[in-house]
């Protein structure tokens, strides 16, 4: 049985399975297979979806983790948690959209706009374990 506590270490092997389902329907565009990009990516948004309501009931009930670290590794923390936040606030929408274009078939729109949330959702779910490694982990 998963507790509140649990949910941490689930939020960041959610961002782990979400970075590789990106990677690997990246790889399967590039490599011509759009059925297999398709189930890759329409899974890195479910699983992203599930992140975030994993995220959002830890945070109600548990609050904030604050950074226990201290010198140079705390500004390192900052460096990482800033603008992996800003980015985070901004994937949601762009991912909605960029799944939008996709399942209208508007191939142009969507290669357009998954230029710039491929990298986007990559960069906040991978940093996303770094802050969760960095909270949970640092000696």
């Amino acid at each position: 049985m998963l507790t509140i506590s649990d949910l941490p270490t689930v939020n960041a092997t959610l961002n782990t399975i979400s970075a590789i389902l990106l990677t690997t329907g990246y790889v399967c565009i590039r490599t011509r297979k759009p059925i297999a990009h398709r189930n890759c990516m329409i899974a890195a948004f479910i699983v992203s979806a599930l992140f975030l309501t994993s995220y959002l009931t830890y945070h109600y009930h548990a609050g904030s983790t604050p950074f226990e670290g201290k010198g140079w590794i705390r500004g390192v923390y900052f460096a990482v948690l800033i603008p992996h936040i800003v980015l985070a606030a901004l994937i949601l929408p762009l991912a909605l959209c960029t799944l939008y274009f996709a399942l209208r078939k508007r191939f142009n729109k969507h290669r357009r706009i998954a230029r710039w949330t491929l990298p986007i959702w990559l960069y906040v779910s991978v940093t996303g374990i770094v802050v969760y490694w960095m909270l949970y982990h640092l000696p």
